[in-house]
């Protein structure tokens, strides 16, 4: 007897609207009618406008700032769940708050898990996501996580660039184990800018561990958020004699003058992909789409097929 598959049904939160829409195309239907109602006072509540009684229900909503998005994605599964879906997929490309997934100093608030918790409580039955900044992430759940890995997706691009004397750089200590991973691709040297925090976001030094001399130089990176630290290795780079720097991130935050920064540095070009939307338009960014990755992977779910697979490059 064959197998019988649930009807999949995709939806979008208003934050990923676009990689959504994307996603929905490469699968082959289009999106889900849902609206978000709001009230005058900022509250909002979602509805869905078709049945989704015994369906596979995918709901597509990175959960980085405002929080809206992550309340926003809560709202849309709870109402899923309440409308007899038979299962319910949390496609999440970005997971906010994943830098905080442990106590590194006392009295402090551990996020990534805190948001695992509420996603579980709202009536998930699986996760989906892309590049976590810590993959131990995964182990805050006791769902099924499918942690796909853009370097499916950036790794042919770096090929066609055709790099002669190509180096993988990560652009601190933490990221030397993503770098050596891209580096395998190519049998390529690894460097490491070896950075140190006055707080948050603010870098005291940095300096590099390896030699760059006439070497083009591929910065590693999960997160772009404010780009200084791109930005600062990128001209010691530079300033060491590498011949080019480009940079590889699969998540563009970029809060503040981040895209101010990325325009004024030596950085040739930041590769990033469309987990999370561009708020504006800068020369130096392209952008990977990520939608064939994730309709695959939400085909593979539904008709129970391997994730595995997805991560041959």
């Amino acid at each position: 007897m064959p197998l019988q598959f649930n009807p999949v049904k995709i939806f979008a939160g208003s934050g990923t609207q676009a990689v959504a829409a994307k996603i929905a195309e490469e699968y082959g239907r289009p999106l889900g009618d849902v609206t978000i109602s709001k009230f005058s006072d900022g509250e909002f509540q979602p509805s869905f406008n078709e049945s989704i009684r015994g369906c596979d229900v995918f709901i597509v909503q990175s959960t980085n700032q405002p929080t809206d998005n992550l309340m926003e994605l809560l709202l849309m599964v709870d109402a899923a769940r309440r409308a007899s879906a038979h299962y319910i997929t949390a496609v999440v490309p970005y997971y906010g708050l994943a830098r905080q997934d442990r106590k590194d100093k006392p009295r402090v608030a551990i996020g990534a898990k805190l948001v695992a918790n509420l996603l579980k409580a709202a009536g998930i039955n699986r996760i989906m996501t892309m590049d976590l900044h810590a993959a131990q992430i995964q182990g805050f759940f006791d769902i099924p996580v499918d942690h796909l890995d853009a370097s499916v997706i950036f790794v042919p691009y770096i090929k066609a660039l055709g790099l002669e004397n190509l180096t993988i750089a990560s652009p601190d200590m933490g990221g030397s184990y993503r770098a050596r991973t891209f580096a395998k691709f190519f049998n390529a040297e690894v460097v490491i800018c070896d950075k140190r925090r006055k707080r948050a976001n603010e870098i005291e030094s940095m300096s590099i561990i390896g030699d760059v001399t006439g070497q083009d130089i591929v910065l590693i990176d999960d997160i772009c958020d404010t780009a200084g630290t791109l930005a600062k290795a990128a001209a010691l780079i530079m300033e060491n004699g590498a011949k080019s720097v480009r940079a590889v991130c699969t998540h563009p935050v970029l809060s503040g003058k981040a895209y101010e920064t990325i325009e004024n540095s030596m950085l040739e070009e930041l590769i990033v992909t469309d987990t999370i939307p561009l708020k504006q338009e800068c020369s130096k960014i392209k952008v990977l789409s990520t939608a064939p990755l994730f309709a695959k992977a939400i085909a593979n779910v539904n008709e129970h097929g391997s994730i595995s697979d997805l991560f041959k490059v």
